[in-house]
């Protein structure tokens, strides 16, 4: 790989890494602690994320515990729960906060499947616009004198390669999420 195209596979790498993690937040039929990364719970005046103020864990496929460290905070993490978009009923006992995950209609699958592959598409987007910008700096590179005409070459190809391997990666990842939606 040559050194003017590192920086471009790097954020194409971040650009998938971003995928997964918000591929993370889509609720499927499944319980997972992920679900809930983008919770925030007002502590103290201020927001701070679930997992920094209660243990979440999954003790059956469709129940998640939230303990939380401080039993003062279940007020406001049942609060933040109910604000998300994640359409969960969490129930508090004083103790705990048990959220049943309800199986998803046909219909809810569906949306969320158009909601993957809409968040897919951006992904493949982004690593276009990466490669365009790259291709952009390699003939400003070889306008300059710095790279020769073979070597632009090489570079574009290897840049277009990298590409081509990032959206394959893309479209694996959403299959894989598509099946996990389905199968719920």
């Amino acid at each position: 790989m040559s050194e003017e195209i590192a920086p471009h596979l790097e954020r194409m790498k971040k650009s998938i890494a971003a995928l997964k993690d918000e591929f993370n937040t889509i609720r499927t039929g499944r319980a997972s602690a992920a679900l809930f990364d983008k919770v925030r719970v007002d502590y103290y005046g201020d927001k701070s994320p679930l997992s920094q103020v209660a243990t979440v864990s999954i003790p059956e496929a469709r129940l998640v515990v939230i303990q939380p460290w401080d039993k003062s905070l279940l007020g406001e993490i049942e609060k933040a729960i109910l604000k998300s978009e994640l359409g969960l009923n969490p129930s508090n006992d004083g103790k705990i906060i048990r959220i049943a995950i309800p199986p998803l209609t046909e219909e809810r699958r569906k949306e969320l499947v158009k909601q993957a592959k809409a968040m897919a598409e951006q992904s493949r987007v982004a690593i276009r616009n990466i490669r365009r910008d790259g291709n952009d700096e390699l003939k400003k590179l070889q306008k300059d004198g710095i790279l020769t005409e073979d070597g632009l070459k090489t570079s574009e190809d290897e840049l277009q390669k990298s590409t081509d391997k990032f959206i394959v990666d893309i479209n694996k990842i959403l299959e894989d999420k598509e099946k996990e939606i389905m199968e719920g």
